[in-house]
């Protein structure tokens, strides 16, 4: 009886070594064409943030060639440095990430380097000097975005006879140490300088959110309302900004009333530019995924990048633009 029990018990370990031999292959083999991405982002703060997410992972999808990780790291640095290190513990063919301030990445991008993955920066830059550790950068000149739209204010003072005036601006600024912040921020501080008839009755952090700018504006009118200007650096900031000027009864308008400014040109910010509310918007482009799709296919090929790619983009005034330049839009 024990006899018959082992020789039954032999058969069907080979018939069970059998299968698992025939199933291996087909465990191994399907993904292997792909390409491993792994993306960090800075987390879900705004509706530019929102497109821009969806830009990244229609572009590095899996009927474009791809495996994408995605990892939100809800607006702080750690959670992104944490997510990176585990991206090179997977050996993932390429880490994609949108750093959440300019600081603090040299470390971690010497890990990947050292483990041969190429790093792609997007959205925000990091600070200079560490150039060596990333393959390239895709995103915006928040520089040039700021010297717009103060070329853009000098002007429209000008052409409304006030730019001898004195021109009180209240400005709140994105998430502090982010490239976004920084690039804004100099343009305005430098314009006030240099103007000085310009005076800068408050300088407060709106983080890049309608709730914390609208925080943050109820308390600057509580202290002041003489307000010529808002400078906001996103669309959520401008707002949120908004939403508290106009509870107190002050009118946001070009013409006659608070010259608010902002950037990004979200749908909803474009909204509120057509009806006068923000008098200018800058762009800031979230469709940022076919370039990085494309940047990733000319490394596959062994070509040679564009180590730095700026995004095209317009900027949009109250007095100019239509519905439908708003419904043209992709975002």
């Amino acid at each position: 009886m024990k006899k018959g029990m082992l020789i039954i018990s032999l058969c069907i370990a080979v018939l069970v070594s059998g299968c698992m031999k025939e199933e291996l292959p087909a465990a191994e083999s399907p993904e292997n064409d792909l390409i491993v991405v792994g993306f960090s982002q800075v987390g879900a703060e705004s509706e530019w943030r929102v497109a821009n997410t969806e830009s990244m992972k229609a572009a590095l999808s899996e009927e474009n060639g791809y495996e994408l990780i995605y990892d939100d790291a809800r607006n702080k640095p750690e959670n992104q440095i944490r997510a990176i290190r585990t991206f090179i513990q997977q050996e993932v063919d390429y880490i994609v990430f949108s750093p959440i301030v300019e600081t603090g990445w040299d470390s971690i991008l010497q890990e990947a380097k050292e483990a041969g993955i190429n790093v792609i920066v997007t959205d925000r830059y990091i600070e200079p000097g560490y150039e060596n550790l990333f393959t390239a950068f895709v995103g915006s000149d928040f520089r040039s975005e700021g010297e717009k739209a103060v070329a853009w204010l000098e002007k429209t003072l000008a052409e409304q006879g006030r730019a001898g005036e004195n021109i009180t601006i209240v400005h709140i600024q994105g998430t502090m140490g982010s490239s976004a912040q920084i690039g804004r921020s100099s343009a305005i501080e430098e314009a006030i300088a240099e103007n000085t008839n310009w005076d800068m009755v408050s300088q407060e952090c709106g983080d890049f959110t309608r709730a914390k700018a609208y925080e943050v504006m109820k308390a600057i009118l509580q202290e002041t309302q003489d307000i010529d200007v808002v400078y906001c650096e996103n669309d959520g900031e401008a707002l949120g900004a908004i939403d508290a000027m106009e509870e107190e009864g002050l009118v946001c308008n070009v013409n006659d009333g608070v010259i608010v400014i902002s950037f990004d040109a979200t749908r909803l910010g474009l909204e509120y530019c057509l009806a006068g509310k923000i008098a200018l918007n800058v762009e800031c482009n979230p469709l940022q995924g076919p370039y990085v799709d494309e940047v990733i296919k000319q490394l596959e090929q062994g070509e040679t990048i564009e180590r730095e790619k700026y995004m095209e983009e317009a900027e949009f005034d109250s007095l100019t633009i239509t519905q439908e330049m708003i419904d043209s839009r992709d975002y």
